[in-house]
C-alpha cells in the first residue's frame, strides 16, 4: 500500500464576499504541479456559500460532476430542463458529456449551505449530458460501508461513466471497517468529513484526505466519532 497524506491545511483557499472555497487539487486561482488530480479523480471542493448567493449559469462538458450538500440546500437548473432542490442528505450526479450549463444557488435566504463539488474524468467523451439525485438515509451508512455511486445503473445508487466507486461511512468512536477495492487497478482517495480515523497508523482528522494505491482492502478504525466519503477510481 502506498499512501499520500494532504493534511486540511494545505488545501488551496479562496474567499470573497459570499464563498469560502477549499481545493484538495489545482483549481482556479490555486496551482499546484504536485496536486493536479489523483487519477480520475480531478475536483475535490470542499464550498461554503452565503444565503441566497450562488453561482450564476456557466457551462461543462466531458465531466462526471458530483454534489453532495453537508449542511443546507442548494437551488439547481440546468439546459436539460431540471429544476431542483438538493438537501444536506441528497447526492447529485451530472455527466456534462457533449455540454450543458447550470446554475447553482443557495436555497436558503438566511442560513449558509456547505458541500462538496467533485469532478471525475468520464471513460466515454461526449456522451448525451444525463442529471440524477438520489436521497441517501444516514441509517445505511451508520458502522458500514454504504455504496452511493457506481458504474452501474442500479436500484439505491446513482451511476456515472467511469469504473468508479463512491461510499460513505458513519462510524462511532473506535468501530472498524472494512474497505475492498473493486477493481485492482483502481486507487481510492478517503476524505473526512467530520470526526477523526486511522487507516495503517496515520491519524486523518477534519477535511484531510488520504490518498491510496497498490491496495486490495483498507481497515478504517474511527478515533472519534467521524464521517467519511471513501472515492474509488481508476489510476489511467
Amino acid at each position: 500500500m502506498k499512501t499520500i497524506l494532504h493534511k486540511a491545511i494545505t488545501r488551496g483557499h479562496f474567499e470573497q464576499d459570499w464563498l469560502n472555497t477549499y481545493h484538495t487539487f489545482s483549481f482556479g486561482t490555486y496551482y499546484n504541479p504536485e496536486r493536479i488530480h489523483f487519477g480520475m479523480l480531478r475536483v475535490l471542493n470542499d464550498d461554503s456559500i452565503a444565503a441566497g448567493m450562488g453561482f450564476g449559469t456557466h457551462p461543462h462538458d466531458n465531466m462526471e460532476i458530483i454534489t453532495i450538500p453537508l449542511c443546507g440546500s442548494l437551488a439547481h437548473k440546468d439546459s436539460m430542463g431540471h429544476t431542483e432542490v438538493i438537501n444536506t442528505g441528497d447526492v447529485q450526479v451530472m455527466s456534462a458529456g457533449s455540454g450543458i450549463t447550470h446554475s447553482e444557488y443557495n436555497h436558503s435566504r438566511e442560513d449558509s449551505v456547505e458541500l462538496l463539488q467533485i469532478w471525475v474524468f468520464p471513460k466515454i467523451k461526449n456522451v448525451i449530458p444525463r442529471y440524477q439525485q438520489y436521497t441517501f438515509a444516514q441509517a445505511d451508512s451508520s458502522n458500514k460501508i454504504q455504496t452511493i455511486i457506481s458504474p452501474i445503473a442500479k436500484n439505491n445508487c446513482l451511476w456515472i461513466h467511469q469504473q468508479a466507486w463512491f461510499s460513505l461511512t458513519n462510524l462511532d468512536e473506535k468501530f472498524e471497517v472494512t474497505y475492498r477495492i473493486n477493481e485492482k487497478e483502481n486507487g481510492i482517495y478517503v476524505f473526512v468529513i467530520e470526526g477523526s480515523a486511522a487507516i495503517k497508523d496515520i491519524l486523518l482528522n477534519k477535511r484531510d484526505g488520504l490518498a491510496i494505491t497498490e491496495a486490495e482492502l483498507l481497515q478504517i478504525k474511527a478515533i472519534t466519532n467521524c464521517k467519511l466519503l471513501l472515492m474509488e477510481v481508476p489510476m489511467r
